[in-house]
């Protein structure tokens, strides 16, 4: 009910107003039945504007942080994510994704549309990052079709960091649903959940116009942390104990977690400490990223 009150009375009406989000491919969403809306993940804005712009109520996979806050702000967000009917996901990997996978698919058999970002959190630089197979897997069980969806625009609305997002104009692509039913009953078999995941991620490279990274984003995001400590530790033996290396090097180590997570935006000071020391370091090759393959967990919550 608070979705429904939400979306058409309260908060869209305003959203549509102010952004006047525009739609390509709304003839793709199905009336009626069960489907998984795949889609790239730019902003913390995602789970909001897509689904403004879709008629039916779609269900996202949440990171659990979003229910668990304290205070007055980490109450009233897990009230608003509990209101509009998403689901809180821990996100450590092995059996806690395969409660995500099971969480999913109780979406998918009520017959209703169900959100997954395949990269598992958002760019950390606007290009598109391997996607992790836990969709695949879902698509498959679920037997359902997935249709790939490009956000336009979330990144410059509200990049990492921002609290509110600037006003202008969000796009949203929602491509041809792809059928994996000739795969049925291979749901075990990683090599087929890798192929149609990179399927899926080629068809939204397609669709976004980004760049592909054949890596995992939080790989990357782990070696922009690495690296902007490294660089601030360098700083602080060049400088005086008490100058603004040491005061870098203290805001990293209190954004490490946000960075690595995905930066919920609570605050710009430890984002902007970040991308100031990460300026001039170049993105990983292909190669290297390749080493984290093996091994990853199912579905990802959405972050």
């Amino acid at each position: 009910m608070f979705y429904w009150v939400l979306k058409t009375v309260i908060l869209g009406p305003i959203l549509k107003l102010l952004f006047r989000p525009w739609v390509e491919g709304e003839e793709n969403i199905p009336d009626e039945g069960a489907a998984i809306f795949a889609s790239n993940h730019l902003s913390f804005s995602d789970s909001i504007f897509l689904p403004l712009v879709v008629p039916r109520r779609m269900t996202f996979l949440a990171k659990s942080d979003y229910f668990d806050g304290r205070g007055i702000k980490g109450r009233l967000t897990a009230a608003f994510f509990k209101g509009v009917g998403q689901l809180p996901v821990d996100r450590s990997g092995g059996k806690a994704s395969d409660a995500a996978l099971r969480s999913g698919l109780k979406v998918l058999r009520r017959g209703e549309l169900l959100g997954i970002y395949p990269e598992g959190t958002r760019s950390p630089d606007g290009r598109l990052y391997r996607g992790r197979t836990g969709v695949a897997r879902m698509a498959l069980e679920g037997k359902v079709k997935v249709l790939p969806v490009a956000m336009i625009g979330t990144d410059k609305a509200q990049p990492t960091g921002k609290k509110l997002p600037k006003v202008m104009r969000i796009g949203v692509k929602i491509g041809k649903p792809l059928d994996f039913s000739r795969y049925e009953g291979m749901e075990d078999d990683r090599f087929v959940l890798r192929s149609i995941t990179d399927e899926i991620m080629y068809e939204l490279m397609l669709l976004s116009g980004q760049e592909y990274v054949d890596m995992y984003a939080t790989s990357m995001k782990d070696r922009i942390v690495a690296a902007a400590k490294t660089k601030a530790r360098e700083l602080q033996e060049a400088a005086r104990p008490g100058t603004a290396a040491k005061e870098l090097e203290d805001a990293l180590d209190a954004g490490e977690g946000k960075v690595a997570d995905g930066a919920d935006p609570s605050g710009a000071s430890e984002a902007d400490a970040i991308e100031d020391a990460t300026a001039d370091i170049e993105p990983a090759d292909r190669t290297a990223a390749q080493a984290d393959d093996e091994g990853e967990p199912g579905a990802r919550a959405a972050s």
